[in-house]
């Protein structure tokens, strides 16, 4: 009965009040990166919230495209935040070969070996967190964030975010940076009510203690060989 009238409650909230802005300053604790130490870049915290009762706006079936670009070895933007069902390229604009690949449950997928001024994409059709690599080149990296609805931010270097448009309604503020680990993660959740007015949220600290960096493998669970763009030969598969 009190799941029953905690429904019924946030829906005559939905109906009756204004959409608000949820927002707040991110800040990062205990990072061994200089660009936090040295310049306080708070960038690349992926904030999103997931209602305790649907909501017929996040049911638009409209799920932006986005696009990560290959460039200067390099994953651009390196941290992505996309809504379930949006499609992301990879274009590469090196003069070189790429390959995408990700070996996370977040979304398995291998774009295979690519052409410069080619491009491919991925359908990400679940929630979840999904690390990217290149099979060729092992300092390349990027993370797609996908979320359950269309209420997410991702912090700039300053660290301030907004969510704008927000229905009225109870939530579950969630958040992701890659130097935190999941139990300090968890323990940032809580529960908000936007009830039309802005919401301010306060400062949200996250502690970069306790993570290790791990090299990563290749697509086949392999180390990685040597890299030989000069001549557009790559090696072969190290099982």
């Amino acid at each position: 009965m009190t799941s029953l009238w905690r429904i019924c409650f946030s829906f005559l909230l939905a109906c009756t009040l204004p959409a608000a802005t949820v927002r707040g300053p991110v800040e990062l604790l205990h990072s061994r990166q200089s660009s936090v130490a040295r310049r306080g870049d708070f960038s690349g915290v992926v904030v999103w919230l997931v209602p305790a009762a649907p909501h017929e706006s996040a049911k638009t079936g409209r799920a932006r495209a986005a696009t990560i670009v290959q460039k200067d070895k390099t994953f651009a933007p390196h941290i992505l935040a996309v809504e379930v069902g949006a499609r992301v390229a990879f274009p590469n604009y090196d003069p070189i070969f790429h390959n995408a690949f990700s070996n996370y449950d977040g979304r398995v997928f291998d774009l295979g070996l690519y052409a410069p001024g080619s491009s491919r994409a991925v359908t990400f059709d679940r929630p979840g967190v999904v690390r990217v690599f290149c099979n060729i080149h092992a300092s390349m990296s990027a993370v797609i964030v996908v979320v359950p609805g269309p209420w997410f931010a991702v912090t700039p270097a300053g660290g301030a975010f907004e969510i704008p448009a927000v229905p009225p309604g109870d939530y579950t503020l969630r958040l992701f940076h890659e130097r935190a680990t999941p139990e300090t993660l968890k323990k940032l959740e809580r529960r908000i009510t936007v009830s039309g007015d802005p919401l301010d949220l306060g400062r949200l600290s996250i502690s970069e203690s306790g993570f290790l960096s791990v090299p990563h493998k290749n697509k086949y669970g392999a180390d990685y060989g040597p890299e030989n763009d000069n001549n557009h030969l790559y090696p072969a598969p190290r099982k």
